[in-house]
């Protein structure tokens, strides 16, 4: 199961680290959106690299602890997770270095990574059934 576990992580990362391209793409290409920071941006996408790691590290251990009660609610999983960081990112976008379209941005991307992730890891981490039904 840790093997599982890991890739898990490996995947979640994968998608929560990827998804915001595109998103944040399409919207400098439409509005002009720079990333937040004066610094170099190998060390911002380091940085985000690092804090991806972090929740998807959080994502799949706390799926995998409680997983008999979310592997069939996975999409509600994703919702909580979803509207965590949706405030965080109206949070952020208060304060005068982080602007409202890259709140909105990071709310698209994240409306689409939580669930598309749950999902992945539900259908990894889920229990094995016996024969008769119950879960091993």
């Amino acid at each position: 199961m840790i093997q599982k576990i890991v890739l898990a992580i490996g995947l979640t990362l994968v998608v929560m680290y990827v998804i915001p391209f595109p998103i944040y793409g399409i919207l400098s290409g439409l509005t002009g959106l720079q990333t937040p920071t004066e610094g170099s941006v190998a060390l911002f996408m380091l940085s985000v690299l690092v804090i991806k790691l972090g929740v998807s590290v959080a994502f799949v251990l706390l799926f995998y602890c409680a997983r008999d009660a979310w592997v069939q609610r996975w999409f509600k999983y994703a919702l909580i997770w979803w509207g965590m960081f949706a405030v965080v990112e109206l949070g952020q976008a208060i304060t005068p270095d982080y602007s409202w379209l890259a709140a909105i941005g990071g709310i698209i991307a994240e409306a689409i990574y939580f669930p598309l992730a749950a999902l992945f890891i539900a259908r990894l981490l889920r229990p094995r059934e016996s024969l008769d039904g119950s879960t091993l």
